[in-house]
């Protein structure tokens, strides 16, 4: 008879497993750096969800390689933040959730565990979503039951109740793996213009001088960066066990390394979802395709081969997969931290995909397949709104020397981070009175 666990469990309760990962000072700097590797791969999932490929195939579609470069700047925003993230975490041994709960009035970090719990949902939402048009595409299910099949991520959650958290990391690893040899193989069916792909990576401020191509550039940066994932990432660096200053400031710089090369991984994801809907679609005069259900039925005649199609359904359902582990972490790291309480890992699994489930459900029934494009961008909004609520604590509690003492910001740091505030916050707030005035 299954018994239920009534109390958190590793791996999906971070503070169940802080510490858990011993790093020995005496190791080589390869095994130290394999040793920390693995949290900024967990990050690197929510860059590289279905709302990223929604935007990403719009913009390869519309506007060929041109706003390649948009893809390149998030993504090196998105690092900024995360060591950022990582860094607060090491240094202070507190998650970014823990550290507003005690140092603002109660009532703003109510207020931010519910915007947070917000960007949890409409993330898991984007994750429903694609799960459930992968389920059709592979199984030839209705959009309907292939929602519904989503909520059977649960008795994986379950499965996995007390195993150490190295075995999650390993799972995220072999579901990103899985989306990269997907595209690779779909790139190598296809074969890009390199030269042109390479001339897509070149800032350009004209290829932003019409309204159109920068509401989307603008909904390319606000699906890119997550705000749970920088309560995650504080969180989870927390697995491997430091102490001391040297202690410390050879973990964040092992941390850095982890985090940089995880997200570059994504940047190289996303950039291949938008040059093959460029290759395919952009190239061959389809400038129409915005719909991520579209993409796929006119890949394989473009291709010559259905191989191309087959492999962008699977990256699909592990993307959408993938949000089963990091979407549980990050919601009991937030609950933790800002209400100190813990649910067992499944009954928060459950709270979360239900309450994704249930607008998801709505949609398809009521709207068909026009439902998903409608409820990524939907979701990607709310997402947007609530990142500046996330960045500005992050970044006030890194340059506070009292909080991190010598590993505070530098002012270069500082700078280029109070910067990027002011750019992702305006950006998205534009990005929302748009969508609202198109409404």
């Amino acid at each position: 008879m299954l018994s239920l666990p009534k109390t958190a469990t590793a791996p999906f309760c971070p503070s169940e497993v802080a510490g858990s990962i011993v790093v020995p000072m005496e190791l080589p700097w390869w095994k130290k750096a394999a040793r920390f590797a693995g949290p900024g791969l967990l990050v690197s999932v929510g860059y590289m969800d279905p709302g990223n490929w929604a935007t990403d195939i719009e913009a390869g579609s519309r506007f060929g390689y041109r706003l390649l470069f948009v893809v390149l700047l998030s993504s090196l925003a998105a690092i900024l933040l995360q060591c950022l993230a990582a860094r607060l975490g090491i240094a202070t041994r507190k998650d970014l959730a823990r550290l507003s709960s005690e140092r603002y009035p109660k009532a703003v970090g109510r207020l931010q565990w519910v915007l947070a719990e917000i960007s949890i949902i409409s993330c898991d939402l984007a994750e429903v979503l694609g799960s459930a048009l992968a389920f059709k595409l592979l199984f030839n299910v209705s959009l309907p039951v292939g929602v519904a099949l989503t909520a059977l991520d649960t008795f994986i959650v379950l499965g996995l109740q007390g195993q150490g958290f190295r075995r999650v990391e390993a799972i995220i690893l072999g579901l990103v793996g899985t989306i990269g040899i997907c595209f690779v193989v779909q790139l190598f069916l296809i074969g890009p213009d390199w030269a042109a792909v390479a001339a897509g990576f070149v800032p350009s401020l004209h290829a932003l001088s019409s309204r159109e191509p920068l509401y989307l550039a603008i909904g390319i940066l606000g699906a890119t960066i997550m705000p749970h994932n920088l309560y995650l990432h504080s969180s989870i660096v927390q697995t491997r066990a430091v102490s001391g200053e040297e202690g410390k400031r050879d973990a964040i710089r092992l941390t850095r390394v982890d985090t940089i090369v995880s997200l570059c991984l994504a940047l190289l994801i996303n950039a291949a979802i938008l040059v093959v809907a460029a290759t395919a679609f952009h190239r061959t005069g389809r400038t129409d395709v915005a719909d991520i259900s579209d993409a796929y039925q006119l890949l394989a005649p473009i291709a010559g081969t259905t191989v191309a199609a087959l492999a962008f359904a699977i990256g699909l359902f592990a993307s959408g997969q993938s949000s089963t582990f990091t979407g549980t972490i990050a919601g009991q790291v937030i609950m933790d931290g800002f209400l100190q309480m813990k649910l067992p890992c499944w009954q928060r699994r459950l709270i979360t995909r239900g309450l994704a489930i249930i607008p998801a459900f709505i949609g398809v029934v009521t709207m068909g397949d026009r439902a998903i494009g409608a409820l990524l961008v939907a979701s990607q909004v709310v997402l947007s709104l609530q990142l500046p609520f996330a960045m500005y604590p992050l970044i006030r509690f890194t340059d506070d020397r009292q909080l991190m003492g010598v590993f505070a910001n530098t002012r270069l740091v500082s700078y280029s981070a109070w910067f990027l505030f002011v750019v992702i916050s305006a950006a998205n707030l534009w990005l929302v009175a748009q969508v609202f005035a198109l409404a």
